[in-house]
């Protein structure tokens, strides 16, 4: 029996949090917004589409965000307002179908292949969804339509802000074919620029690239590079998606050059880490160890055990053997940040034998 094709609608939120603190605050309204803290070590969360014609852009340093646009308001976030919110717009996901992918606050996957309500197409689906959203919330959103996760993803920028996008069966491949290869999902920019440097710039580039040398250079994800770059893409839309790692960081407000400082911020973020974990009835085998440094280089350190952490103090002291070996510092540091992932349930290391920490490969 053929499989119905699928149809699958990413909805993407426009400015989200910056369009709910201008909905919240009328005087916010049409003017540049930045969600974040305009202090030294601060960085956008979220600018509004006011601010972004001035270069203004979410992960950015707050000190440059107010050079390129100094009429740029800085307002705190309010992740509890926003969590609100993304809670009453994915009540209106639930209303079309149980099939929902959550990428995060402000985004999220559809498969309404089989709708619980129906109607003509997905098109209509998603303008009812984003009429619903204004209606309920005040706020805008993009949607995006395709066949499979990544076109749909593609598509919702195409039309950005309130607009919505539809790639048809079968028009994958050719509207892939033109776009550079740092605008596909799933590539990030330390890929895009090795593939650059192998001479793919485009889809189109990617598509006639051997797939054995795509092999050779980017291993089991080369599967997935060469799939795309032809419009396809079957991964489902996975509703019960389970997490992957807990993990917290910090950005100084000074970079720290001392090892007793780096240490004592290592051991608040272990605690907050152990809380997320206890939170969430979850422990983890391998932990990671993030350092940034004030030129922006960067390193990693990762160890996994063979039983997952039991308490925050085993988290530390994992943290601690991964710190050692790298102090004393020759540069100062900027960002520290520890994660736990592998996750697991804890009760599986009751009663276990501790095992010495082993170095991951």
């Amino acid at each position: 029996m053929t499989q119905p094709v699928r149809r699958i609608i990413h909805i993407d939120m426009d400015a989200f949090y910056a369009s709910v603190e201008q909905r919240d605050n009328p005087a916010l309204r049409g003017r540049p917004v930045a969600v974040g803290r305009s202090q030294e070590r601060g960085v956008v969360a979220a600018a509004s589409y006011e601010a972004r014609p001035f270069g203004v852009r979410s992960a950015m340093p707050s000190l440059l965000a107010q050079r390129r646009c100094p009429q740029l308001v800085f307002v705190p976030p309010r992740f509890e307002v926003y969590r609100a919110v993304s809670a009453q717009i994915h009540a209106i996901f639930a209303r079309y179908t149980p099939l929902i992918q959550p990428l995060s606050l402000d985004e999220a996957y559809l498969d309404i292949t089989q709708p619980l309500i129906r109607r003509a197409s997905a098109t209509a689906i998603a303008q009812e969804i984003r009429a619903a959203i204004l209606a309920e919330t005040g706020l805008t959103a993009s949607a995006g339509i395709s066949y499979n996760k990544f076109l749909a993803k593609l598509a919702s920028d195409h039309n950005k802000p309130n607009g919505q996008f539809v790639i048809p069966p079968g028009a994958g491949q050719d509207f892939v074919a033109p776009l550079p290869v740092s605008a596909f999902h799933g590539i990030g920019p330390a890929t895009a620029r090795r593939m650059n440097a192998l001479g793919i710039q485009t889809g189109a580039d990617l598509r006639a690239f051997p797939p054995e040398t795509l092999r050779q250079h980017f291993g089991k994800a080369a599967a997935f590079y060469h799939g795309i770059a032809h419009g396809e893409d079957t991964r489902p839309v996975e509703p019960d998606r389970p997490r992957k790692s807990l993990g917290k960081e910090t950005t100084f407000d000074q970079d720290l050059i001392h090892d007793h400082d780096l240490n004592e911020a290592l051991q608040i973020l272990a605690e907050k880490v152990w809380a997320g974990c206890e939170k969430r009835g979850l422990s983890g085998r391998t932990i990671t160890l993030k350092l940034r440094h004030a030129d922006f280089s960067q390193l990693t350190r990762s160890l996994s055990r063979q039983t997952p952490v039991r308490d925050q103090s085993e988290l530390l002291q994992a943290g601690l053997h991964l710190l050692r070996p790298l102090l004393p510092l020759q540069k100062s540091v900027r960002l520290l940040g520890i994660t736990v992932s592998s996750l697991c349930d804890p009760q599986a290391a009751s009663g276990a034998e501790q095992l010495s920490l082993l170095p991951s490969a």
